[in-house]
């Protein structure tokens, strides 16, 4: 959980759960793993439980009104909701078959998926294993980013955000390497292994993980445009962020960035170097930067949350009061 561990899936959650607790609901996250708190703590309206605090989540679990889960905890929580009889959400952060198939052992009562091009394939998932039970709803939410969280004046780095070697760590080093006219910052990730170069390249700054809350002033205010040679991305979240500021982004066309992007997006493969380099070289030429930066600005207000968050609110607010009907009945 933010603010202790900093990745997509985690503050898409966040984002998503910060509405619910501003329409007055009971928001609570039981974390799954052990970190350095011990004690129950509030997030940005949340209340957080630490493992190791030694609570009881089968109880929270026995008289929650809505179970919401993701990532590898999407089993265990699916089976608590179906013994306690409770409607269980399940958000799907990517296309790997165990996140399919984790959503469809059992009795979803609805599946969040964070792109269009992720929910055509669930669809194609469903087509392939007929035997798989399909969730009872089906709801897309991007990755929702308040601008005004991260809207900042840009900085004058070529920067990339997590430098484990999916991300593509190993080639933002050989960029900065062939451009020495350039500053690079390069930000730890919150998972994976980091790669650095194997002697310092001296325009390349590489600092520790960030918070996403310290964001706009330590990194996105330093940077000129951002760097996504992902291997792969469900939908690339530090891109939306980036777009707050009008900063550009050159990424790798995964399906999930070709989607968050659209026009803003400038693409090249991440096999290919001479392609980065080209790209860069003409993006920091002022006028087709404040072109790249226009188009990013207009992305970013074309991807307000507002109505994915409306949605998902009304959505879980319904199988609320669903529970609360068969409940009633039942007594």
């Amino acid at each position: 959980m933010p603010p202790r561990h900093n990745a997509g899936a985690e503050h898409m959650l966040v984002s998503m759960l910060r509405p619910l607790v501003e329409r007055g609901h009971d928001v609570q996250v039981w974390l799954s793993r052990y970190t350095a708190d011990r004690q129950v703590y509030d997030y940005e309206g949340v209340r957080v439980v630490p493992l190791a605090a030694r609570l009881d989540f089968g109880e929270v679990a026995r008289r929650a009104h809505v179970l919401v889960s993701h990532l590898e905890n999407v089993p265990a929580t699916s089976a608590l909701a179906r013994g306690f009889g409770r409607p269980f959400v399940s958000v799907v952060h990517n296309t790997h078959r165990p996140s399919f198939r984790h959503m469809a052992a059992g009795q979803t009562a609805l599946a969040v998926y964070n792109s269009l091009w992720m929910r055509a394939e669930a669809d194609l998932y469903f087509a392939d294993y007929p035997e798989a039970v399909r969730p009872e709803q089906a709801l897309v939410v991007r990755p929702p980013v308040f601008a005004a969280d991260y809207r900042t004046t840009p900085g004058d780095c070529i920067t990339l955000i997590n430098g484990n070697s999916d991300k593509g760590g190993d080639l933002f080093w050989r960029i900065a390497q062939r451009m020495p006219h350039a500053k690079f910052l390069l930000v730890k990730g919150a998972y994976g292994v980091q790669v650095g170069p194997p002697e310092p390249v001296p325009n390349l700054e590489i600092i520790d993980h960030v918070p996403g809350d310290e964001m706009a002033e330590r990194v996105y205010s330093r940077t000129r445009v951002l760097l996504m040679p992902s291997r792969y991305e469900s939908w690339g979240r530090t891109a939306v962020e980036a777009m707050a500021s009008g900063i550009p982004v050159v990424a790798h066309p995964t399906p999930g960035l070709c989607e968050s992007l659209g026009e803003a997006g400038i693409f090249a493969d991440r096999d290919d170097l001479d392609a980065w380099l080209l790209t860069l070289e003409r993006l920091l030429r002022p006028s087709e930067w404040r072109r790249a930066s226009t188009r990013a600005t207009a992305r970013s207000r074309a991807l307000d949350p507002t109505a994915d968050l409306a949605a998902w609110c009304e959505t879980v607010e319904t199988l609320g009061r669903r529970r609360n009907v068969r409940s009633s009945r039942r007594h």
